[in-house]
């Protein structure tokens, strides 16, 4: 992967949205907002914290989830909206390496 810079010549590396922690997102949908690439989605959990339909009665509370990883440009637009550091991200070159 050739070099990337800012537009003043600082060098830059996207760091790519890996996951988010589904403990620890309140499901605001501020993250979901702010992404104009489509990689997030909001899905449903149960108390055990495992997915299940939106319209089933055992519906704890809604989560985000990466959806669409490789549709992310790493412009961590989600992490500056996000108010309990829930995302975590991966270096541009380790992703595309993998």
């Amino acid at each position: 992967m050739p070099a990337m810079t800012t537009r003043d010549g600082s060098p830059f590396t996207p760091q790519y949205l890996e996951a988010i922690d589904i403990e620890t997102c309140i499901g605001c949908g501020r993250c979901y907002k702010v992404c104009r690439q489509g990689v997030l989605d909001l899905r449903a959990v149960d108390e055990d914290d495992a997915f299940v339909d939106p319209d089933d009665g055992d519906v704890e509370r809604m989560v985000m989830t990466v959806a669409k990883k490789g549709a992310c440009i790493g412009c961590r637009a989600c992490n500056s909206v996000c108010t309990k550091n829930c995302q975590s991200f991966v270096d541009a070159e380790l992703a595309l390496a993998a």
